[in-house]
């Protein structure tokens, strides 16, 4: 077997996590690449002392890879896509950080899931991802796809923006708000829903638009189909706002039109049956903590 490794170091907290992956697929004699930066880090922490091959680009990533082990929390698998693109290989997310939808896999249960790994015994959620087609944005997104959401926001004001929105050239209605979110299944239990957007489910074949803050209280959040071509078309009292692929950002000019609409390929994220999705929101949102139900 042979895995790609990419990660985040935080200080004492990952590093039993690190060491007991690299425990464990040498013991069991798979060949592991390391993302050139993350290796870095860790030979000057001196966590490892062997000598690794290396990628630093999506380039370096081909079919003879099995998985891709992100090393981290969700914002980690968030990078590690980029990395991985439309190549088709899985990530599977190994928690180091705090409330983790993507990144599953918890330190205390590394040994048992990576078993499961080696023996293939995992499943397969593909991932819906979306991109923005405009003529000013050409040369601002080398990596033009999100894993979560695609956001238009306010810059440089406290004034709201208006932000016109077509489905399939069909108007649907101007918002007037801070910004407006448009996310995929795997992004609703983000942005989206601290702004007050539902819960998706990974395999709902829809996305959700939701409005940041807006100055009417009927403007609700929408789920619509996944096939749907969104067009943007904001204005408001600067020359620019903001255009967000999750956490990559850019500038963009009053009255510029954004088509936003569902990529051609996945990401395909490991499942186990063990940490499934409903499984993973009733823990992480503390339903039924509450002893009075």
């Amino acid at each position: 077997m042979k895995v790609a490794i990419f990660g985040q170091y935080y200080q004492n907290d990952t590093r039993p996590i690190i060491k007991d992956i690299f425990v464990f697929f040498n013991r069991n004699n798979v060949e592991m690449v390391i993302e050139e930066k993350f290796l870095k880090i860790l030979y000057e922490e001196k966590i490892v002392e062997r000598q690794y091959n290396t990628f630093s680009s999506h380039e370096d990533l081909n079919s003879s890879f099995d998985i891709l082990i992100s090393i981290g929390g969700d914002g980690t698998i968030l990078r590690a896509a980029t990395f991985v693109r439309d190549s088709g290989i899985p990530i599977l997310g190994v928690n180091a950080g705090r409330l983790g939808f993507l990144a599953k896999v918890q330190k205390e249960n590394i040994e048992l899931f990576l078993k499961i790994v080696l023996e293939k015994k995992y499943s397969i959620s593909e991932r819906t991802l979306l991109s923005i087609e405009s003529s000013e944005l050409e040369a601002n997104f080398d990596i033009n796809f999100a894993m979560n959401e695609v956001t238009v926001s306010r810059k440089d004001t406290t004034s709201m923006i208006t932000i016109e929105t077509f489905l399939n050239n069909e108007y649907l209605n101007s918002y007037w708000a801070d910004g407006l979110i448009i996310s995929t299944p795997t992004g609703s239990t983000g942005y989206s829903l601290s702004c007050g957007g539902p819960i998706l489910t990974p395999e709902v074949k829809g996305l959700v638009i939701t409005p940041i803050a807006p100055h009417n209280l009927n403007a609700r959040p929408l789920v619509i189909p996944n096939d749907t071509e969104i067009k943007l078309k904001v204005s408001g009292r600067e020359e620019q706002y903001l255009v967000s692929l999750d956490s990559r950002i850019t500038s963009v000019s009053n009255e510029t039109t954004l088509t936003v609409k569902k990529t051609d390929f996945f990401i395909s994220i490991v499942e186990f049956p063990e940490e499934g999705f409903l499984r993973t929101i009733r823990k992480k949102l503390l339903w039924g903590e509450d002893k009075r139900n």
